[in-house]
Parts: C-alpha cells; structure tokens; sequence
C-alpha cells in the first residue's frame, strides 16, 4: 500500500496550534480518542494514535460502513447494475406476491440510499422479528408509516437492503466487488466486514485502518477521482452528498443538517460516522478531510472541538513553535493504563475462579466466572461465557499487547492491570480491533467480581468474536 503524501501542517497552511487545542480540548471532555488523521490539499499534516492502538491496526467502522456501502452502490449504478428509480421490490421479485401494502411497493433504491423509506423510526429489531433469516423480507413486510421520500428515520434495513441489492446484481460480497474498484485503485489494504448469512452486513461490521478512512474521504473531496482517474461518477459524489429529506428533528446540531445517500450533513462539510466516534469528515470549502477513531459516547463533543479548534486553523498563519510541539505531542499520545496501586497482597501462583455478580446491561451477556491469577509482573485472567473462555495477560501498570486465545481465533487485545485497594484487583482489556474495552473487578475476600463496558457493543455476542472477521 502506498502511503499517503506525507507534509508539515505549515507547508500546507495549517497552524499547528489549532491541532494541539483540538487535542486538548478532547482530553478535558475526557474523549478516549483512538487515532486522528488531518489532511489538507491531499498531504497528511497531522496523524496519531493513542497507545496501545497503531496505525497498522484495523477498527471496527460501525456505521460509517454504510458510506462505504453507498459508494458500491454508486459503482453499480455507473455499470447498470441498477438505478436510483427501481422499486426495491423488483429486484426481490420472489416477495412480490407476499409484499402488499402500497408504501412497501412504492419504495425506490433512492429512498433506502437516502434513508427515507417512509418508516418514521427504526425497524431492524421489527423486521429481524418478522424474518431472521432474510431481513429484506421482514424490513419489506413492516410497512412504511408515510409515503416513501418524504420523512427521514436513521433505519438500518435500509442500508442492508441496498448492500443486499449491489451483491445480488453484482454476484459479489461488498467487499469483493469493492476490491477492484475502489480499495486496490486507492491503495486499501485487507479489510474485513462482518455477515449475515452469506452477504456483508452493509450497515456495520467494516473494519479498516484511520487512513483507509482517509482515502475514501479523499476521494469524496477530490470529487472521484483519484491519481487522475475519475474512479467514481462525478454526479453519484454530488448527490451522495447533498441533503435529500429533512432530518432536523434529530436531537444535536450536526445531525439535523440533512442526509445524503448514506452520508450525514455537517455545519461544515458532510461525513460518514460510526457509533462511538469513527468519523470521516470531508470540508470542501478547506480542501480538508479528518478521520477519527475513538470510544465515546458523546459524538456531538468530538465535532464540536473540530469546529471549535481545528476548523478556525486550515489556512491559518502557521506557527513553527506550535509544529515542533504538535509533533512531539502526536508521537506520545496514549491511553491512560491502570495504576499499580497496592499491589498483590502476596504472591499466589494458584488460579482462582470468581463468580460474576452485579451483571447489567454493560455486562457481556452470558460472562459468568473469570479466573484470576495475579503476579507482581503478570496478571492471568480468564473470562468464561456460556461454553466459551477468552484467556489473557495484563501488565501491572501498563498495557500489555497480545492475542488473546479465544475458541473462534486469537483475539488482539491489551490489558493493564493494577489495585485501586487493597484485596481489588482491576483489569482493563481493550479489544484492539474494535472502540471497546471491559473492565473487570475482582474482590478476593468474597471471591466475585464485576464486568462492565466501558463502550457497550452494538454486535452483542461472544467476546472472542470481537476482532476483524477473516
């Protein structure tokens, strides 16, 4: 993979203090960032990531798939695979006996794209209780409240059953048809997207590196075009993102700007975003794109200080004091570990098993034990859910990174480990691929301990399964 053209911010009429303000201002708001990327005029002037994330890792993407799925649609458009002003219904033609209601009937591809199917909420949960299997049947047979095009309802069958749509006039997954069109053409490593059945979920489930995120940014900003080769139609990119229907009964500002085809208005620019802070903002006006992976649950905070703090400095008077400290501060970002504390009350090289207790909605469901072995340089702990266990090491005071042994495959994590007092033992596992990490409280006196999310995973299921899918 090629990198991406590298430049200081000054070169590129960036002020560096700008970028150490957003940095800032997102360590008060107690933000855990995972990375950061700024580009302007098509040259990275600012990148880093928070230990013990890098920069070779891949994330999970949660919704900001859904762009990357729109842009597959925009290829299949271009090559006839279909059109903007199809009915749903005719390309699952197995379903029009059973599709009745007029709305259902009525919907276009442009309204699932724009997320204006006529529903006036969401309807996975309802659609997936209709047909588990094939979502599109149930999402088809929950008919719309309105005419389709008219009202905007943030619907995740929607975007499923536009993927679903490319990979079945395709004959591809996503990623496959992707591979040749826009991931090799802009220098994309391996990705993963996780399933249903035997088709990418679409919606979710895309894992990918900052800087992948970065180029799909660029490519939106550059119009399709890329190394001189409009890659995707000039027209697609102009209308995946304008506004199509109004969303302005959204609670905070910068999601009541409107939405395109899979793409969310800004106050400035647009964007695709994922649950927990992946962000992939494109500023036309400053010929800029910023890519963000993080763990929080106030996404609003996030755009904000780039509003606040680095907007005002893209074509700002550099200052050169600002760059050296900039690129000091960017080479020693990293995520707090947990502190020693007390430390072990004596060694004891025998392995205990605690029963969890206080389980709630942040518990993994299912976690009902964890194994502890505590050691002054190495904690061994054990998580046990239903007939899974999910084995790892943690570092007193520090992140230790691995690849925890799960039944499914190795898992990368890093785990810190310390003693807020004395008999608690408490450790902290990042799942390195994805915005989460657990924290596990162990009480030795009455042998239990707690487990909770700090970030809860939308694809609740089995901690081994949280990792890039193959």
């Amino acid at each position: 993979m090629t990198p991406l053209p590298r430049s200081t911010p000054s070169a590129q009429q960036v002020d560096a203090g700008g970028v150490l303000a957003l940095l800032d201002a997102l360590d008060a708001a107690g933000t855990e960032m995972h990375s950061l990327m700024v580009l302007r005029h098509g040259h990275v002037v600012a990148e880093g990531w928070w230990a013990p994330y890098t920069a070779e890792r891949r994330h999970l993407l949660y919704s900001l798939s859904k762009s990357f799925t729109s842009t597959a649609a925009g290829f299949a458009v271009a090559e006839g695979l279909l059109d903007l002003d199809d009915t749903v219904l005719s390309h699952f033609p197995e379903l029009d006996a059973e599709v009745t209601d007029p709305r259902s009937r009525a919907m276009r591809v442009r309204h699932v794209a724009a997320m204006a199917s006529g529903h006036t909420g969401e309807t996975l949960q309802r659609a997936v209780a209709v047909d588990p299997v094939d979502v599109v049947r149930g999402f088809l047979l929950t008919p719309p409240e309105a005419e389709p095009g008219t009202v905007f309802a943030y619907n995740q069958p929607c975007t499923f059953t536009l993927g679903r749509i490319v990979q079945r006039r395709s004959g591809h997954r996503l990623t496959e048809y992707l591979r040749p069109r826009l991931l090799d053409p802009l220098g994309i490593g391996e990705v993963g997207w996780l399933r249903h059945g035997e088709d990418d979920m679409g919606f979710t489930g895309l894992h990918a590196r900052t800087e992948d995120i970065a180029r799909l940014g660029q490519l939106y900003l550059q119009r399709g075009r890329w190394d001189g080769v409009q890659l995707l139609d000039e027209e697609w990119v102009a209308d995946a993102t304008r506004a199509h229907v109004s969303n302005e009964r959204e609670p905070n500002p910068d999601w009541q700007q409107g939405y395109g085809f899979q793409f969310w208005m800004s106050r400035h620019g647009y964007r695709g975003d994922g649950a927990y802070g992946q962000f992939c903002l494109v500023l036309p006006e400053q010929d800029a794109v910023v890519a963000t992976t993080a763990a929080t649950e106030d996404m609003q905070t996030v755009l904000d200080a780039v509003w606040a703090h680095l907007l005002p400095a893209l074509g700002a008077h550099p200052d050169a004091d600002a760059e050296t400290e900039l690129a000091q501060r960017l080479q020693q970002l990293r995520l707090d570990p947990v502190a020693v504390g007390s430390g072990p009350a004596a060694p004891d090289a025998t392995p205990r098993e605690l029963t969890v207790v206080d389980a709630d909605d942040r518990t993994p469901p299912g976690l009902t034990a964890v194994t502890v072995q505590a050691g002054e340089e190495l904690v061994r702990l054990t998580l046990h859910q239903r007939t899974s266990r999910l084995e790892v090491g943690a570092a007193p005071g520090d992140w230790l990174v691995g690849e925890a042994a799960g039944r499914q495959g190795p898992v990368p994590v890093a785990a810190s480990a310390g003693w807020p007092q004395a008999g608690t033992l408490q450790v902290e596992v990042a799942f390195l691929e994805t915005p989460h990490r657990l924290v596990v409280t162990c009480s030795e006196a009455d042998g239990t301990a707690t487990a909770r999310w700090r970030t809860v995973p939308l694809h609740q299921g089995e901690l081994d399964t949280l990792r890039c899918p193959d």
